[in-house]
């Protein structure tokens, strides 16, 4: 058995745990004053993106911690595709669960765990549809979604990474292309939307998971309030520090009085004496 070539280990797929180490470092470089909270932010938010070692190893370029991304693992080219939703894994081959879809004054939808095939046709006749491939399984590496909607509409949903090229043709209506052209990521499929669109439209999006998105706003909220936590924490020690200084400016000040007094007395005492 020949091996296949090594892809570079730059490409290979990101873990939590490398995003969490690198959040790790982006909140102690605030905690010293390296970072500002918009770029804390702004850092955190392109980690929690991060999907390669590529991606990550930018976040803490410029801070001064050796190591943050930690080096990929050695993976075998011929494991079993994992079920962890890396694209890897959702590429299965097969016929495909549904291969068409029809509208007439009514609408359709393929969203959820389905499997794309190769080809998949749909037609919105006065009517609509959803196709949301963001929990979908593939069936080939390129996929081709051929859409006819006459005075009705097709909404495409795609998850981020997938590329997405949009060849349709409208009159008197449209195809969306601003998701066309973007560069899909290393092993991601790739969705090929064709068909005709007469008084309607076919629109595609490219939305994260509601799940994914509400995972990424409570990592953000706990990450915010660890700082904050960290920086109420620096500002009572700093805080507390005045106090006893200020405490020790008293002693201070009480200790010399005292010494003038204990003075003055015996001062008294010897004009005493000289009376007497």
């Amino acid at each position: 058995m020949t091996d296949d070539a090594v892809p570079d280990r730059s490409d290979l797929r990101a873990s939590d745990a490398d995003r969490e180490r690198v959040a790790e470092v982006l909140r102690d470089a605030v905690a010293e004053g390296r970072l500002d909270m918009a770029e804390f932010e702004e850092r955190l938010e392109q980690t929690y993106a991060a999907r390669t070692y590529r991606e990550l190893a930018p976040v803490t370029r410029d801070l001064p911690v050796p190591g943050a991304v930690a080096p990929p693992p050695v993976v075998s080219l011929h494991k079993e595709p994992s079920q962890d939703g890396s694209w890897a894994g959702r590429i299965v081959g097969g016929e495909g669960s549904s291969t068409w879809a029809v509208a007439v004054m009514s609408g359709f939808q393929r969203k959820g765990r389905w499997t794309v095939p190769r080809r998949f046709t749909c037609v919105a006749f006065w009517g609509g549809g959803e196709i949301d491939l963001r929990e979908a399984d593939f069936s080939a590496g390129e996929v081709e979604i051929n859409c006819f909607a006459v005075m009705g509409g097709v909404q495409i949903t795609v998850p981020p990474g997938v590329e997405v090229v949009v060849r349709g043709i409208g009159v008197m209506g449209g195809f969306d292309q601003r998701e066309s052209g973007v560069v899909g990521e290393p092993g991601a499929p790739r969705v090929v939307v064709t068909g005709f669109a007469f008084w309607g439209g076919v629109g595609v999006e490219r939305k994260r998971t509601r799940a994914a998105r509400r995972q990424e706003k409570l990592d953000r909220k706990a990450a915010r309030r660890e700082v904050h936590a960290a920086f109420r924490d620096d500002v009572q020690e700093a805080h507390r520090r005045m106090l006893e200084g200020h405490k020790d400016l008293l002693r201070g000040h009480g200790h010399g009085r005292g010494l003038g007094q204990e003075r003055g007395r015996r001062e008294e005492r010897r004009e005493r004496r000289r009376e007497e």
